[in-house]
C-alpha cells in the first residue's frame, strides 16, 4: 500500500506565505524607489525636459516651428542649468522664458532665457541674460539662479525667489516659451514638469 502523500500546498499556509514575501518584497521594492528618490532630492539633480510646439501656445499658433527645453536643477546650489534650442520660427526670435503658469493659461514671466537688441531683458537682469542666437532657429545655454527671477509678483513669487520657480516646475506649473516677431504672445511653447 501507498502511503498517503502529503499535498504540495497546505491550503492556507503556503501560498499565503507565497503572498506575503510578495507583499513583503513590494513594500521593500517601494521603500528602495523613496530612498532612491530622496537621495536625488538630496543630491539636488533633477532634469525634467520638453518640446516647444505651437499647439501649446493660448490661443494655439499653426506654425511649423519647434523646440527643445533641457533643464537640470540643482537644488542644493540653488541654480538651474538648461539648454534651449528652437528651429524654422515662422518670425524672428525676440526673447524667450519660463513662465509661471499651468497647461492652457497664460502665465507671467519668471525667469528670462535669453534676450535680442530688439527685446532686451529687464534692466535687473539684461547684464545677466544671453543674447537669443537666431533670427530663426538657435540654442542657447546657461545656469540661472536666483538673481535671475523677475517674479512674477501678480503670482506671489517676488524676485530672487529661485524655490518658488523650481517647485512651480515640479508641480507642472510652469512652460518654457519662445517669442518671435511673428507671435508676439509666443510662437512655441511648452510645460514643464
Amino acid at each position: 500500500m501507498h502511503a498517503r502523500r502529503r499535498p504540495l500546498r497546505t491550503p492556507g499556509r503556503n501560498y499565503d506565505n507565497v503572498k506575503c514575501a510578495g507583499r513583503r518584497l513590494a513594500h521593500i521594492s517601494e521603500r528602495i524607489l523613496k530612498t532612491a528618490r530622496s537621495a536625488g532630492r538630496e543630491t539636488g539633480i533633477n532634469t525634467p525636459g520638453l518640446l516647444l510646439k505651437g499647439f501649446e501656445e493660448v490661443p494655439a499658433v499653426l506654425t511649423g516651428a519647434t523646440g527643445e527645453l533641457q533643464l537640470t536643477i540643482n537644488d542644493a546650489a540653488g541654480t538651474i542649468a538648461y539648454e534651449l534650442t528652437y528651429e524654422n520660427l515662422e518670425g524672428d526670435v525676440r526673447q524667450a522664458h519660463i513662465h509661471i503658469g499651468q497647461k492652457n493659461v497664460a502665465g507671467l514671466i519668471a525667469i528670462w532665457l535669453c534676450q535680442t537688441a530688439a527685446k532686451p531683458a529687464p534692466a535687473a537682469v539684461a547684464a545677466i541674460t544671453p543674447f537669443c542666437p537666431g533670427p530663426r532657429s538657435g540654442t542657447v545655454s546657461g545656469t540661472v539662479g536666483a538673481a535671475n527671477v523677475i517674479g512674477p509678483a501678480e503670482q506671489l513669487v517676488a524676485a530672487g525667489e529661485i524655490g518658488e520657480v523650481i517647485r512651480a516646475i515640479r508641480a507642472g506649473k510652469a512652460y518654457g516659451n519662445v517669442h518671435s516677431t511673428a507671435v508676439g504672445s509666443g510662437e512655441i511653447r511648452g510645460q514643464l514638469h
